[in-house]
């Protein structure tokens, strides 16, 4: 997944409580993968007209940042960097993303309590601007980085993307994998989890493979994942309707945005990723 030196972890901030959050979840990630934090705002409309309604002077966001990054760089010791972008959220975060070579992006999902909305399909178009793997974090704190990790399995399309990436973290953080299956008929699975489980014995990653009941599967995957402990939910997304098979499916809110608050990884297949793992 690249070298240490490059790895970019990107914390966009509204400077609710939940972006908060999912800063110091990210910082805590990042301290143990020797990685670097950067924060981000989007100067947008809402920013501007929420400065203009409190009376607080523009220069006000890089004070915020700069302190905030202060404190990040003497608490976690790693190094943070921050800047300011003005535009769009929906494109923005994405663009910066890019641009700086990041490897995963830490989003803080509220209501409106910030001063931008970052909640349901607001955050979801946020989510699938992006090319690289999003962390949605949620109000809940996790004081420590993942150990267990659940990945739903509903098809036999395309595994070994979002497999590569629960081996990567399992290794670098020690965590154990939880390969929970739809429960069908359909032979196909069967192919998925074997790919699935051939790759985690090659790369001595710590696994279970659980089969689900006949039912709602968004609703079985959360409660399994909270029954488990779960510190993270691992789902392959869809935003390229050319694509008409793959691992979770379209965006479902119910797991993106799940009661008991576990952070939620979503992974968007490339075109021309997914063209090459299809091959394999």
């Amino acid at each position: 997944m690249g070298n240490t030196a490059n790895r970019i972890y990107l914390v966009p901030t509204d400077f609710s409580e939940v972006c908060n959050n999912a800063m110091k979840q990210a910082a805590i990630a990042a301290q143990k993968m020797s990685a670097e934090i950067n924060l981000l705002h989007i100067l947008n409309a809402e920013t501007k007209a929420y400065l203009k309604k409190e009376n607080i002077p523009a220069s006000s966001i890089d004070d915020k940042l700069n302190a905030m990054a202060e404190e990040l760089k003497k608490e976690y010791n790693i190094p943070v960097s921050y800047q300011i972008e003005e535009g769009s959220i929906f494109t923005g975060i994405a663009n910066v993303a890019k641009r700086i070579n990041a490897q995963f992006i830490f989003l803080g999902t509220h209501g409106k309590t910030g001063m931008q909305h970052l909640t349901g399909s607001f955050a979801i178009k946020v989510i699938t601007s992006a090319e690289i793997p999003t962390i949605v974090v949620q109000g809940r704190s996790f004081n420590h980085t993942p150990k267990s990790i659940v990945l739903p399995v509903t098809s036999e399309a395309g595994p070994l993307e979002k497999t590569k990436y629960a081996a990567m973290i399992a290794k670098g953080f020690g965590a154990k994998i939880y390969l929970y299956q739809i429960g069908t008929a359909e032979e196909g699975l069967n192919s998925a989890i074997k790919i699935m489980s051939d790759f985690f014995d090659k790369n001595d990653v710590d696994y279970q493979v659980e089969v689900a009941k006949l039912g709602n599967f968004s609703k079985q995957v959360i409660e399994y994942s909270a029954a488990k402990n779960a510190d993270m939910i691992l789902i392959m997304t869809n935003p390229d309707k050319s694509f008409t098979k793959f691992i979770l499916g379209s965006y479902d809110e119910e797991m993106i945005f799940n009661v008991p608050q576990i952070p939620v990884m979503c992974v968007n297949p490339r075109k021309k990723e997914w063209e090459k793992l299809m091959m394999l």
